[in-house]
């Protein structure tokens, strides 16, 4: 069954790229209302942003939603991954900026406040995206496939020069809470190069050791060091379920990615409902309900972090 939130979560912080504060409210919705962001300052123009693939437009550090008068709302993607992997299928997100708090920089805020507060069950079955046929995007060196599977499963490599990165690879089942004990608290990282590149271009204002895993060559910058050994990774599958998150429903479907950005998963996003034959929209019964990503989390699950 399609789950909400049983009463609304409040988070307060600022927005990586812009440093502004921002306060976001995720309140419960009625079944089949999807994920809807309403920017509270911009209601004039059209506040309602659906959080969908085909309202992403491109944007090359994040993830970002816009809607057809041109109100936006950025950096969505860890939001994004923590609804899907809590099983939250309706919400509707006021938020009074244009981008979500990047807060520590993974999804694992996001978890506590809707565990904290309960989901609720719906009276409607839970329509999942079921991949039929394998479809494949490629960006030189890059690539993003899904392949037909029982249940969500990924499949991702990063390569990096940096030594305290390197090569990293890691598979999982996103299944029966996965994602909340072995994901979520992976936080987004960068080189410090990359930081003062961004920053003298007006970009990054908000980002700080406390909410990014900082690399330089063969050091860590970040006070406390990694979370897991292979962090870096394990962020990369959390931005792409935050990413397949925006397909309307969970996927059932084997997910591969080596190198792979927002960018080119929303790519293949497209390239998937562009395809005849390559999905179906399916019921989950109880069976197939209990290999989806949100089934059966609780707080216990949620990693303890400093």
């Amino acid at each position: 069954m399609q789950s909400t939130l049983k009463s609304a979560a409040t988070f307060t912080g600022f927005g990586l790229h812009s440093g502004a504060p921002v306060r976001m409210v995720v309140m419960p919705a009625s079944a089949d209302y999807g994920i809807w962001f309403r920017r509270t300052d911009a209601a004039a123009r059209g506040g309602m942003v659906a959080a969908r693939w085909d309202s992403v437009v491109p944007s090359r550090l994040c993830t970002l939603v816009a809607n057809q008068a041109g109100v936006q709302v950025s950096t969505i993607e860890h939001l994004m991954a923590a609804l899907a992997g809590c099983g939250i299928h309706n919400a509707l997100i006021e938020i009074d900026a244009s981008e979500v708090p990047i807060l520590d920089g993974s999804s694992v805020p996001f978890v506590q406040g809707f565990l904290a507060r309960g989901l609720q069950m719906q009276a409607s079955p839970i329509r999942a995206i079921k991949v039929l046929k394998s479809v494949e995007v490629r960006d030189g060196d890059a690539m993003a496939r899904l392949d037909p599977s029982d249940t969500m499963e990924m499949d991702f490599r990063i390569d990096f020069d940096d030594a305290a990165i390197g090569q990293q690879h890691k598979t999982m089942s996103l299944a029966n809470g996965a994602f909340v004990r072995e994901l979520c608290d992976s936080r987004t990282f960068c080189r410090q190069i990359d930081v003062d590149a961004m920053r003298a271009k007006g970009l990054a204002l908000g980002g700080n050791l406390h909410n990014a895993v900082v690399f330089e060559g063969d050091t860590v910058l970040s006070p406390g060091g990694l979370r897991h050994a292979d962090e870096p990774v394990r962020h990369k599958m959390l931005d792409a379920l935050g990413d397949l998150a925006l397909a309307g429903g969970p996927m059932l479907a084997r997910y591969t990615g080596v190198r792979a950005g927002h960018a080119l998963t929303n790519q293949l996003l497209r390239a998937l409902f562009a395809t005849p034959g390559s999905f179906a929209m399916v019921d989950c019964g109880p069976l197939a309900g209990l290999q989806l990503p949100g089934v059966g989390v609780h707080r216990a699950d949620i990693p303890a972090v400093a």
